[in-house]
Order: C-alpha cells, then structure tokens, then sequence
C-alpha cells in the first residue's frame, strides 16, 4: 500500500511534461489491454467456426443447402463468408451458360480471394496500433525520464551543497516513466506476435479451403459438362 501512495505521490510531484507521458502510457495500455481481450475473443470464435464449418463441409453435405443455410445467417463471417462468396459466383457463372470450366473456377477463386482478403482485414483490425503502442513505448518513457532526470540536475545546479536527497526524488519520478513504457510495450508486443501468428495460421487454413473447394467445383463443373 505504502509503495502505491509513494507512487502516486511521486507522479504528483513530477512536472507537467512528464506527468503528460506516464498519462498517455496508461492510456497506452489500457487501450492495448481491451484490445488483447477483444482480438482474444474474435479470433478464437474464427477458429471455433472453422473447425465446425471444416466438419460439415467435409461430412458430405449437399453444397446448395449448405449454401442456403449459410446464407439465412444475419451476419457471415470467417470462412463461411469465403463459402458463400465462391459458391455464390459458381452459381451465377454457371446460369451464364459459360461451358469452360477453368473459366468458372477462376472466377470462382477470385470472388473467394477478394472475401479472403476482407476477412484477413478484420482478423489483424488493432494488430498495427499493438504493434506500434510496442515499439515507441520504451522511447516514449525514456524521453519522460531524460526530462525528468534533467530537470533534476538543472535544479542542483542552482544548490551550492549538494546531496543525493536531493536529487533522488526527481530521478525517481522520471524512472516511473521509463517503467511505464515498459509496461505498456511488454504486453503489447507479445499479444501481436502471439495475434499475428493466429492469423497466419487462419490465412493459411482459409487459403487450403479456397484450393480444395475451387477443385471440387471444377470437378463437378466438368463433370457437367461431358454429361450433356
């Protein structure tokens, strides 16, 4: 308790500057930190519904209702949105008459790669502000500190007998600084590599899907076609 009240004592005592840095470090931080909570939620429900879709898709389901079911949802998300995309283009080549397979799949797969590429977009949505909030925090509160510490001195200089008490003080107000900064990047940083490699690995899920659908349809695309 008492190491708190000297804390906040101490960020009473700093000057203005430096108050200014440790208040935009927390808010830093506190920022970072519902962030981490939400990316944490949204990603894990995107695996959630990957590993479920993945188990329908593959257990024989007819892709038309499969479709349909999907497309009832209120909202589509994750790879039931590249779903819908690619079956949905499949179907309005199809009803064009185009008789060239390759050419349906193509677009089939390009519909699929534009919904890959929104949905990606979403996964790494507060990924960059992490990964910034990581890499200029330590500067942000070693700049608090060098003001602080400077400060510090200049006020010495105008002492004639010097002592360590009191100079103490200010060089401890400026160190909170450079502990804050620490303690918005630490957090930070290692949320958006552990958030980045999630999405890479759900990029790399999405894009398996998106080549093992594209060649079902082109299967049954020519298989339409020598039949008639």
């Amino acid at each position: 308790m008492s190491a708190e009240i000297s804390i906040f004592h101490l960020f009473l005592e700093a000057s203005i500057l430096v108050q200014s840095v440790m208040l935009i470090l927390l808010s830093f931080s506190i920022a970072c930190w519902a962030m981490i909570f939400q990316r944490r939620k949204i990603l894990r429900t995107a695996a959630s519904e990957l590993k479920a879709f993945e188990d329908k898709f593959w257990s024989g389901a007819d892709l038309s209702k499969l479709y349909s079911e999907i497309s009832a949802k209120p909202e589509v998300h994750g790879i039931e949105s590249l779903f819908v995309s690619g079956f949905k283009e499949f179907a309005r080549l199809r009803k064009s008459h185009i008789d060239n397979p390759q050419i349906i799949v193509d677009g089939t797969h390009r519909a699929m790669r534009v919904a890959l590429s929104r949905e990606v977009d979403n996964l790494e949505t507060h990924l960059p502000f992490m990964a910034t909030v990581g890499s200029i925090s330590p500067y942000i509160g070693l700049f608090g500190t060098v003001w602080g510490i400077m400060n510090s001195f200049i006020a010495l200089g105008s002492v004639k007998q010097a002592t360590l008490a009191m100079v103490a003080p200010g060089i401890a107000e400026a160190l909170i600084a450079t502990a804050m900064g620490l303690f918005a990047a630490i957090p930070a940083v290692m949320a958006y590599n552990r958030f980045s490699h999630k999405v890479e690995k759900l990029e790399n899920s999405y894009g398996n899907f998106m080549d093992e659908f594209s060649s079902i349809l082109q299967r049954q695309s020519a298989a339409e076609q020598s039949s008639k």
